[in-house]
């Protein structure tokens, strides 16, 4: 399980270089929705074949409802916002404030009732907001990153929490298959309008195969393997060993934005890196 949970953490970390790269080729919203319908295309005739080979029952509207739902806002929400940060951020602050995944995940579980708030998972949320505020005020270097950038980014990181809240209280009724499917597919129907609108006069024609091959990347490896990694180990881990995700994912991801997109560390960065990373490890552990 550890070594899948590594596998989720490479993939996931190369896909932020990966968004960079395809998004200089396509719109940022028109990436996103690419993302999800290309996933939702390749995952539902696997599905199908899969429930008549196993001879499941159908679901019920009840239970269409719910994943919709969750996938609307866990995947096509999060997957908009995640690239709409990245066209206007770097990896490095990208990555950074996607560590505040399991700080937002207790917020919300706190919110839903699931969790208790202690005075010192409250000074690991204080710490962790000092991180973020450092990090938009100590780390300027190249401009490349933007306040509004981060704001998407940081709704991405929001709307993820939800999606693994709403992941738990989905994995009573089906099974990681049904999610994964469920909400993409989800996704691709109610958000098909705005794929429509962001294809209108769009050169698909113009799209180099490096850049399909960004898109199909972001769609199968980070989208629907890592996804489905991610839902697996949320059945037989607890929320304290998942964590190790939100450690490495930003070391890995920066790393990669400065060899092989020539990004700059900061001592802003290191700084708010380091505060955001403390924030989260004294909010997870109290």
């Amino acid at each position: 399980m550890y070594f899948l949970l590594g596998v989720v953490v490479l993939v996931w970390s190369i896909n932020f270089v990966v968004g960079k790269f395809a998004l200089r080729q396509i719109p940022d919203v028109l990436l996103g929705t690419l993302r999800f319908t290309v996933a939702a295309a390749m995952l539902t005739p696997y599905y199908v074949f899969e429930r008549r080979r196993r001879k499941l029952p159908l679901i019920e509207k009840g239970g269409i409802g719910k994943l919709m739902a969750v996938g609307l806002v866990g995947v096509g929400a999060n997957q908009l916002c995640f690239l709409l940060g990245l066209s206007r951020t770097s990896v490095a602050h990208a990555a950074i404030l996607f560590a505040l995944t399991p700080m937002i995940v207790l917020l919300v579980s706190a919110a839903a009732g699931m969790e208790r708030i202690t005075a010192k998972k409250v000074g690991g949320i204080v710490l962790a907001i000092a991180g973020v505020g450092l990090l938009q005020t100590g780390d300027r270097a190249g401009r490349e990153a933007t306040l509004l950038g981060d704001a998407f980014i940081a709704a991405a990181v929001a709307t993820f929490s939800i999606f693994t809240v709403g992941g738990k209280w989905l994995r009573k009724d089906f099974d990681t298959l049904t999610i994964t499917t469920g909400t993409y597919l989800g996704s691709a129907i109610l958000l098909s309008p705005v794929t429509l609108l962001a294809s209108r006069n769009f050169d698909f024609a113009g799209v180099s195969w490096s850049g399909w091959a960004a898109v199909f990347y972001m769609a199968l490896f980070p989208s629907i393997i890592a996804y489905m990694i991610y839902y697996h180990a949320l059945h037989y881990l607890d929320a304290t060993q998942l964590s190790l995700l939100a450690y490495l994912q930003p070391v890995m991801a920066t790393v990669f934005g400065v060899t092989l997109l020539d990004e700059r560390i900061t001592p802003g960065l290191l700084a708010g890196g380091a505060l955001i990373l403390a924030g989260v490890f004294v909010a997870e552990r109290t």
